[in-house]
């Protein structure tokens, strides 16, 4: 072998070696962001909605519960074990509609549980998990008042509240299908269902899985009916801060091993076993979310 052949190869070889520490101990690094946040300080800060049942509400102990609540719990204890924290604090903070993004880019919620849809333009402004939830808009109105078809919608007083994706997919879709109506904002899911039992507007509009659990828990069943139509598609996140990559992962982390594990069936059976099995797009969410690790 030539002189020039043996050192081409000791570079090639010490190259090597050199690259070896680079690469090793990615998961032994530091932390940083917001798994720093909570290591240091022991807490988590959720987002909660106080009226978007089933997803997330004020249960009879005043505290809050849901299927997006017991999914962030899940992700706390995993986070708790990867942190090695023998305590974590939970601290739930409300949050609205208008407010949910805001306490999220501030700073003041870490990971926010309640029943946002993860859309392109507002990972402008935070990032999301891997999906949580499938569901589309539909209308819910009274059992009496309930509409035929959608002609019946013509002119009809329809609540919604304002900035929400529902808000911009129904427009577009009325504009579609050339039905003009009264839109009456609303400030939230609870005001909605009052506004329609008080007969001060024909329906309200929102994602179907909400609208059913306001219903369910509205009183005596048979009051309110569901139009028959889906006018969104509407793919649920968890929200927390921009590019904070390893944050991220750790909750990506844990909701993989909740689809992977099937213990996300426990979950959506507490909260969705009147409704049946989960639908056709529903498993495949689960599914497709269940990477490997």
């Amino acid at each position: 072998m030539s002189m020039l052949r043996r050192l081409s190869r000791k570079v090639v070889l010490v190259g090597f070696v050199l690259m070896l520490p680079s690469v090793g101990p990615a998961r032994g690094q530091e932390l940083d962001g917001t798994l720093k946040k909570i290591k240091t300080s022991g807490t988590l800060a959720l987002g909660y909605r106080e009226s978007s049942p089933p997803f997330s509400f004020i249960g009879p102990d005043k505290r809050p519960v849901g299927y997006s609540i017991d999914i962030c719990l899940h992700v706390a204890g995993a986070l708790q074990k990867q942190l090695g924290l023998t305590d974590l604090k939970l601290t739930w903070v409300p949050v609205t509609p208008e407010t949910r993004i805001p306490a999220v880019v501030r700073g003041t919620v870490d990971l926010e549980c309640g029943s946002t849809t993860a859309s392109l333009s507002r990972q402008e402004q935070v990032d999301f998990s891997l999906m949580t939830f499938v569901d589309g808009g539909s209308l819910l109105t009274t059992a009496a008042g309930a509409p035929r078809g959608l002609g019946d919608l013509a002119n009809r007083r329809i609540g919604v509240v304002p900035g929400t994706t529902t808000e911009k997919a129904l427009a577009e879709f009325l504009a579609k299908e050339f039905v003009t109506v009264r839109k009456v904002p609303v400030k939230d899911h609870a005001e909605g269902l009052a506004a329609l039992e008080a007969r001060s507007i024909d329906a309200y509009a929102s994602d179907q899985g909400i609208l059913i659990g306001l219903a369910l828990t509205a009183g005596p069943p048979g009051r309110f009916a569901l139009v028959d139509v889906l006018f969104s598609y509407e793919p649920y996140g968890l929200m927390m801060r921009r590019n904070d990559s390893d944050f991220r992962l750790a909750v990506n982390r844990a909701l993989a091993d909740l689809y992977r594990s099937k213990q996300v069936l426990t979950i959506y059976d507490r909260w969705f076993s009147k409704f049946g099995r989960p639908n056709a797009a529903l498993q495949a969410m689960y599914f497709l979310n269940s990477l490997p690790e």
